[in-house]
């Protein structure tokens, strides 16, 4: 794929998709998943924290997984963002692929800055989700709003 086809499937995820559950997001206001999580939540997301050991992030509910999250959200969710270390992706993969099946739902699966699990993004196309890797979600997002800033002021 190239550079200008990968912006363009990444402009429209980013733009056409807008619940993301944010899996490994951080309590701890300095780490980049909660920077990131409120970043999206600013930019007009609806953010679905996810962490085990949380019971509220970000003023909303926690979910300890994918699974637990409750149905008329999970209906919703389009984006999977994963703040997971590498080895850790194939589960949650598998709990989005659960989710599809039963609601058709998440579209993405999107594996932050520096993940990359080739075993969990072949099983997420598999079952018909785009796969985004190593990229982070809120830089691509801002690289996208500064490109509609500047073409919209030519």
């Amino acid at each position: 794929m190239s550079q200008d086809e990968s912006s363009v499937i990444l402009r429209r995820i980013l733009s056409e998709y807008k619940t993301v559950a944010v899996v490994g997001v951080s309590k701890d206001p300095s780490k980049d998943s909660h920077i990131v999580a409120r970043y999206l939540e600013s930019s007009g997301y609806d953010v679905v924290p996810v962490n085990p050991f949380c019971e509220e992030l970000l003023g909303r509910k926690c979910y300890r997984s994918l699974l637990e999250i409750e149905e008329e959200i999970a209906k919703k969710l389009n984006i999977v963002d994963i703040f997971r270390p590498s080895p850790d992706v194939p589960p949650i993969v598998d709990q989005a692929i659960q989710l599809r099946k039963k609601y058709g739902k998440p579209e993405i699966i999107w594996m932050q800055l520096g993940i990359i699990n080739d075993e969990a993004a072949k099983a997420a196309r598999d079952a018909g989700m785009i796969v985004v890797m190593n990229k982070c979600i809120k830089i691509e997002h801002a690289k996208m709003r500064s490109a509609e800033k500047v073409s919209n002021e030519v």
